[in-house]
């Protein structure tokens, strides 16, 4: 196993997730303001599930979004 290859490569997926998670919750969020869902609500509870079957992995990432 090359440990720089890995490395970089975890690196580029993590990246990849970053941006579209960012993309994704801020159209979420646009979208629900414009509809009123959020109104009156300084924050929200959000997850994400980190899974890898071949490796047995599967973690739920729990959070909180602040709006204000």
């Amino acid at each position: 196993m090359n440990e720089d290859a890995l490395n970089m490569s975890i690196r580029k997926f993590l990246k990849k997730v970053g941006i579209t998670s960012q993309r994704e919750i801020e159209a979420a969020i646009r979208e629900s303001i414009e509809s009123d869902k959020l109104k009156d609500k300084s924050s929200f509870i959000i997850s994400v599930q980190l899974q890898a079957p071949e490796l047995g992995l599967d973690q739920k990432i729990d959070g909180k979004i602040e709006l204000e």
